[in-house]
């Protein structure tokens, strides 16, 4: 009979027409990135996840000594936003199972490329990047738990 339970309940809530995806694994909170350099805040945004960089390594800019910057980016207004704060992620949505599609800035070079983030575990996020077919990406692990 319990048997019987747990198929009925995996069928109603097969049923119940909510996508697979809603019932996502929760990728809010800090993750760190796979070098170890930054820390990033996740949270919800709307219906989506946003990003922004809550801890740096090396907070200050070596050659100023003053809070690092977002020298890279193009614009030059933008280019003195300071990195603590910054936000990565943009237009994430959610698209599978533990999976949101976007888009994710690189402070490094100051582009923004088409990314995808998985939760791979309860302790692990896959970030991942394109630009054209060249793809790339590292594992962020959470912090502080």
């Amino acid at each position: 009979m319990t048997f019987r339970f747990a198929v009925l309940t995996v069928f109603l809530a097969a049923l119940s027409g909510a996508p697979a995806y809603a019932q996502s694994a929760d990728a809010s909170g800090i993750w760190l990135t796979q070098a170890g350099d930054a820390r990033v805040k996740i949270g919800k945004c709307g219906s989506g996840i946003c990003g922004v960089i809550v801890w740096l390594r090396e907070p200050h800019d070596t050659a100023t000594g003053q809070p690092a910057t977002d020298s890279k980016n193009p614009n030059p207004a933008l280019a003195r936003r300071p990195m603590i704060g910054l936000p990565l992620f943009s237009g994430m949505q959610p698209t599978g199972p533990n999976k949101w599609s976007g888009q994710i800035y690189n402070a490094d070079d100051g582009s923004t490329y088409a990314s995808s983030i998985t939760v791979a575990g309860a302790d692990s996020l896959r970030v991942e990047g394109c630009v054209g077919a060249l793809c790339g990406g590292e594992t962020w692990t959470r912090a502080g738990r």
